[in-house]
């Protein structure tokens, strides 16, 4: 797997807005926001439920990441994707670091995946306790 979720109940917004806090907690900041819904809409005139692609990025851990190995970027920011689900809740959804940057050989950025997957995974257990 590629990923790891959890799944709330609750305004997609509200939602957001904890991830994003949680996120920077964990010393995340988001870069991008891709709004999939508003962009299926306006090129191709399909009405999605909301789904928002959110590009996090830890700027501490992102440069040692780059100092060992310059190509990283290409697998660079951490995307978690929020979106509704047909029945109304939300669905947050992380990418695992640890499953994507094996893909980069070397001890250093297995190590760092590790961390920002433990990272993540406290994110994910913040917004189901909030």
């Amino acid at each position: 797997m590629y990923s790891f979720k959890t799944c709330l109940e609750g305004d997609i917004g509200v939602i957001e807005g904890r991830v994003v806090a949680a996120l920077k907690g964990e010393g995340f900041g988001v870069m991008t926001e891709i709004d999939v819904q508003a962009t299926m809409k306006a090129k191709l005139g399909i009405e999605k439920r909301p789904y928002r692609i959110l590009g996090a990025c830890n700027p501490s851990l992102a440069n040692k990441a780059i100092e060992a190995e310059p190509d990283i970027g290409l697998l660079l920011p951490c995307n978690v994707v929020i979106r509704q689900e047909e029945d109304g809740s939300v669905t947050v959804a992380f990418m695992d670091p640890v499953a994507v940057l094996q893909l980069v050989e070397g001890p250093k950025i297995a190590e760092m995946a590790i961390d920002v997957r433990q990272r993540l995974e406290r994110v994910r257990d913040a917004i189901e306790a909030a």
